[in-house]
């Protein structure tokens, strides 16, 4: 899982909480513009030497930034920093089930549509799509211009699933976390992965019963 510099970090400690809940073992990159945005939004520093500290107290935090418990096991993830090209997720060989990038700056987008490789992340999703595993990409900006939506096209093309972080109102949302689970539900979706962040839709019968 990659974590890029675009608004929406809530975004992004929901869906890491939903994959350890899951049992899933997850490779972390935090990459160096995130952690500006992470600090902005949560006011926490995250640091290479001390990161399960920094993770912990980090998943811990709501939607509304208040400090909260955690007390998940964090020996299912794995941290890599951003700028170690030689790391287990620039190889192919490395073997992962897919890649989630949650959220996905438009910087991101773009390094990652033309191959850039300029860090890790970009790296790993570079490798995630040449090896034809799953990449979903969680956007997280508006509005989008033409350069942008191509970069999103070619994402498409190449095989990765574009999914904008673009919460709902059906499920029945009552608080801020409602709407940010429900995107980490949709990324989780993408990916296969099991969770009940939120209630699914199931259609409504009016007018009497209907079969199908």
């Amino acid at each position: 899982m990659g974590v890029s510099g675009a608004s929406g970090t809530p975004y992004a400690a929901a869906v890491l909480r939903a994959l350890l809940a899951a049992g899933e073992s997850v490779d972390l990159i935090v990459s160096r513009a995130s952690r500006l945005t992470l600090l902005d939004e949560t006011g926490i520093s995250f640091r290479d030497a001390h990161w399960q500290d920094d993770l912990r107290e980090w998943l811990s935090r709501g939607a509304d930034g208040k400090p909260g418990t955690f007390d998940a096991d964090l020996h299912g993830v794995r941290h890599w920093s951003a700028g170690d090209l030689a790391a287990g997720p620039s190889s192919g060989s490395y073997p992962v089930k897919g890649m989630l990038i949650v959220p996905a700056s438009t910087a991101c987008v773009a390094g990652v549509a033309l191959g850039l490789s300029k860090d890790l992340l970009q790296r790993a999703a570079s490798v995630t799509l040449k090896e034809g595993r799953k990449l979903v990409v969680a956007v997280r900006e508006t509005p989008l211009n033409g350069q942008t939506l191509r970069h999103l096209v070619a994402l498409d093309d190449a095989g990765a699933t574009v999914l904008p972080a673009s919460p709902a109102f059906y499920a029945g949302a009552t608080h801020i976390q409602d709407l940010v689970d429900f995107v980490a539900g949709r990324v989780l979706d993408a990916a296969g992965v099991p969770h009940r962040l939120y209630r699914r839709w199931e259609g409504e019968l009016g007018g009497g019963s209907r079969t199908t």
